[in-house]
């Protein structure tokens, strides 16, 4: 009997939470392998999943689907989401789990000549993934003719294949994305950097307070005992993990 009792103690705190978590596929900070999600911003969650004894499942999911349910539906967390000004007045976000610089690509070779039109350069069309913050970005650096694909790999073929010029994604997956479809790193150049971009763990309108001060509780916990760290130097060696954490948007439901 005391067995018994030891083990449902250690067991029961270990709940699903309210919450459904989505990611994209966007390695190396978020994708699915085996079955599986994996990738920083993966682990992250899951490094504080363990600090809050919350055993809920990461779904993997295309970014438009996992994106409307954080816009319209109670309890969804949505990880990695980039902030700004407008999203900020929708949802409430925590972190930043990475900073990417947002960047304006181009096939290997030509990025002299598009530097070269000046502002002539808003006039070509550029490629992104539908709902993406990188197509916002274009938009708001005055591109007229966005071409959107379902996920940045067809992103990034379309590039390469001759569709258009010009390819806007985040500098921390560039690489991965080409892997993904069979290209090199130098199959590509950047002709400007649009941007700065910190991404978050971010909650829809109706989470509790109480759920997201769990989530940020949890955060702070991973980052004051080194896990935080650990995680970035398996996944991103080469890069130092954000300095600060904090939580921005929308002011949760009580």
């Amino acid at each position: 009997m005391r067995k018994l009792c030891l083990w449902l103690c250690l067991w029961l705190p270990l709940t699903a939470s309210a919450l459904s978590i989505y990611t994209e596929d966007w390695p190396p900070v978020s994708f699915e392998r085996g079955g599986a999600a994996d990738g920083l911003a993966v682990d992250v969650v899951r490094a504080i999943q363990a600090r809050i004894k919350d055993r809920t499942a990461v779904e993997v999911v295309p970014w438009a689907r996992g994106y409307q349910s954080l816009l319209t539906t109670p309890d969804v967390m949505l990880f990695t989401v980039g902030r700004s000004e407008a999203r900020e007045k929708l949802m409430t976000l925590l972190g930043p789990v990475a900073i990417s610089q947002t960047l304006l690509l181009c096939r290997k070779g030509e990025a002299a000549a598009l530097q070269a039109l000046g502002a002539g350069i808003l006039q070509r069309a550029v490629g992104a993934y539908r709902g993406s913050i990188f197509a916002d970005a274009a938009s708001s650096a005055g591109f007229v003719e966005l071409d959107l694909a379902p996920t940045p790999q067809v992103a990034a073929q379309k590039l390469l294949s001759g569709r258009y010029d010009l390819w806007v994604d985040g500098g921390l997956v560039v690489s991965s994305i080409l892997r993904d479809i069979h290209q090199s790193d130098d199959a590509v150049e950047t002709v400007k950097v649009l941007d700065s971009l910190e991404l978050y763990l971010a909650f829809s309108r109706g989470t509790s307070a109480a759920e997201i001060r769990r989530w940020r509780d949890g955060f702070a916990a991973i980052r004051a005992d080194g896990t935080f760290r650990r995680l970035y130097a398996k996944w991103m060696p080469n890069l130092t993990p954000p300095a600060m954490l904090r939580q921005v948007g929308l002011t949760p439901a009580h």
